[in-house]
């Protein structure tokens, strides 16, 4: 299971995804919106993605997982659009035979998702906005996304 959802993400389901008899250990990580950040007060976060770039990414990275650490499954999901504070917008989770590398794997999937995956996440403020992260400025116009498409 790797998706991009304008929906509330469902941690169980995500859970119900790497299910695995032969597994001994599940890692679930849920990142949520904080109400604060650098001192400011958060009203919400806004995520974009470049949807279909974004979920091959996250299943290239589960594949990378699998090669690295032997996870017997991987699920990553993430939310586009607005989420409000306390709210998931991401969870990843791995089964594994064993928490060792269950645990490694989780950790290098987030890392790693926040370094590459085509997300970008503003923080809304009641004075303002920001993009925060690796891919901070925001996303690409929708020209550079989509070469030679208007209006997509």
């Amino acid at each position: 299971m790797f998706e991009i959802s304008p929906e509330r993400l469902d941690v169980g389901r995500v859970l119900v995804a790497v299910g695995d008899p032969a597994a001994g250990a599940i890692v679930v990580f849920t990142g949520t919106t904080r109400r604060t950040n650098a001192g400011r007060r958060v009203v919400r976060l806004e995520y974009e993605a470049h949807a279909s770039m974004a979920v091959r990414e996250m299943r290239r990275l589960g594949a990378e997982a699998k090669r690295r650490w032997g996870p017997r499954k991987v699920a990553m999901a993430h939310r586009v659009g607005i989420v409000p504070v306390g709210e998931p917008s991401v969870v990843i989770a791995v089964s594994a035979g064993h928490r060792a590398e269950a645990f490694t794997a989780g950790r290098w999937l987030i890392d790693r998702l926040k370094e590459i995956v085509p997300i970008w996440k503003k923080e809304r403020y009641r004075t303002g906005a920001v993009w925060i992260g690796a891919q901070q400025g925001g996303p690409p116009s929708r020209r550079a996304i989509y070469p030679g498409r208007r209006g997509r």
